[in-house]
């Protein structure tokens, strides 16, 4: 079986990644980074222009209709360019989840507001530090309106529209849909100050319930945004990779290239099989994603253990093989380093989805 994407796709890629190299420079990404800007709200409007917040959804909801393999490519170029947007709180988690739970009105109301960048969303599922467990979950929801706190919220702190998981009246846990107009919400200092990261405090806002509820909703929602989250770690290993290369190339030490010395050769080589591991993991989640295959939550937990320690693994051997000058604030090496922190604990750390792995793997065999 082929799991290589289309030409068509090849050719998606190729042209994202030369908008981003030129519209996503590292000088944008710092003024993110050092407060000037919460987000990158020009790259955001250029990026909505051209459809790809609304990549994978269907074109009656106002979407491009590329499909999840679409997607995935541009998450991959995302993650590469460590670009400073909203695209993974409105693409990966909001947009999903409205198209997978949601009724059709629902859909029609949220999905064309988010795929045209009109409305950024956002996700609202922790409520303080730990992973994403049914029993953390103690937002309530009661005669249609929402009581509870939600931190930290990856862009909560500039969305318009919030998908938020919360318990009804029965203590069931779900899905809540709302728009945030007038919730007090407070911006929180985080690592990566790259992507907005916010408190919000719900006092009696009215939502609507997306689908049945329970909290296979939810982990579905999850596991469809592993495969995407693990293609933007993938993208980000990729250029740290790329990083390291062509500084052992062009940095001399005893008159060498330090990539000629042994220690250097192992890091790289060391960060490529991890690299390599985890984009085909990725290429099969995919798969699995774009055809709703069953083996779908496997395939996202497998792909977000690899990508995550893959990305882990490429950002902090960048820094080691850049020297003395990887650490400093004036060299790009941590901005990676610094997102694959925040990738990493989206959407649960990687014990957590290990665990899942595992369990998983388990049921599978004993069937």
């Amino acid at each position: 079986m082929n799991f290589d994407f289309s030409d068509d796709l090849k050719q998606l890629r190729d042209q994202s990644r030369r908008f981003l190299t030129e519209r996503c420079t590292p000088a944008v990404v710092r003024r993110s980074l050092d407060g000037e800007e919460a987000y990158a709200a020009g790259l955001w409007r250029e990026i909505a222009d051209m459809g790809w917040i609304g990549a994978a959804i269907p074109e009656e909801f106002g979407g491009a209709g590329l499909g999840y393999e679409g997607l995935c490519v541009l998450a991959e170029e995302m993650g590469r360019a460590v670009a400073p947007v909203p695209f993974a709180s409105s693409a990966y988690l909001a947009a999903e989840a409205i198209l997978t739970a949601g009724s059709d009105a629902q859909r029609r109301e949220y999905l064309p507001k988010l795929a045209d960048g009109s409305a950024i969303g956002c996700f609202a599922l922790s409520e303080g530090n730990g992973n994403p467990e049914p029993g953390t979950i103690h937002a309530r929801v009661v005669g249609g309106r929402l009581s509870g706190v939600k931190w930290p919220v990856a862009d909560g702190g500039i969305a318009d529209i919030a998908v938020v998981v919360a318990c009804d009246e029965h203590r069931q846990p779900g899905l809540f849909v709302a728009d945030l107009a007038g919730v007090r919400r407070r911006d929180l200092r985080t690592l990566d100050p790259t992507r907005n990261q916010a408190r919000l405090d719900f006092d009696g806002l009215p939502v609507q319930a997306l689908g049945s509820g329970g909290w296979g909703s939810v982990q579905r929602v999850l596991d469809r945004a592993a495969i995407l989250f693990a293609f933007e770690q993938v993208g980000g290993a990729d250029a740290c990779l790329q990083m390291a290369r062509e500084y052992a190339q062009e940095r001399f030490a005893f008159g060498r290239p330090i990539g000629s010395f042994q220690a250097i050769k192992h890091k790289l080589a060391d960060m490529y099989v991890a690299l390599e591991l985890a984009r085909s993991n990725a290429y099969y989640g995919a798969w699995a994603l774009g055809a709703d295959a069953t083996d779908l939550p496997l395939a996202a937990a497998t792909a977000r253990v690899s990508a995550t320690e893959a990305f882990h693994l490429a950002s902090k051997e960048n820094i080691q093989t850049h020297g003395g000058i990887g650490f400093t604030w004036a060299v790009d090496c941590h901005l990676f380093y610094r997102r694959s922190k925040q990738l990493g604990l989206a959407i649960g750390s990687a014990p957590f989805w290990k665990d899942r792995l595992v369990d998983l793997l388990e049921t599978r065999n004993a069937a």
